[in-house]
């Protein structure tokens, strides 16, 4: 899946990820994605409640060895 910015958030702990996620994608336009490279075990479930909570789309969401990756896109 194609993406308009990649987020490299591994190494950092709640609540870095979210916040440098909130950060890249008030940076982007409605509809464009950011990909999110993270390896806190605890980003699956703050990705989710994240974008529940703004009411941007979380398209995808896997784990890739000791990576977790999530694409968002922005509403």
């Amino acid at each position: 899946m194609q993406t308009n910015q990649v987020l490299d958030a591994r190494g950092l702990n709640c609540p870095l990820p979210i916040l440098r996620t909130k950060k890249a994608l008030n940076a982007l336009q409605s509809g464009e994605t950011v990909k999110v490279v993270s390896t806190d075990p605890g980003s699956v479930k703050d990705m989710t409640s994240f974008c529940e909570q703004t009411g941007n789309r979380l398209l995808s969401s896997q784990q890739a060895g000791s990576d977790y990756e999530f694409v968002i896109r922005k509403t």
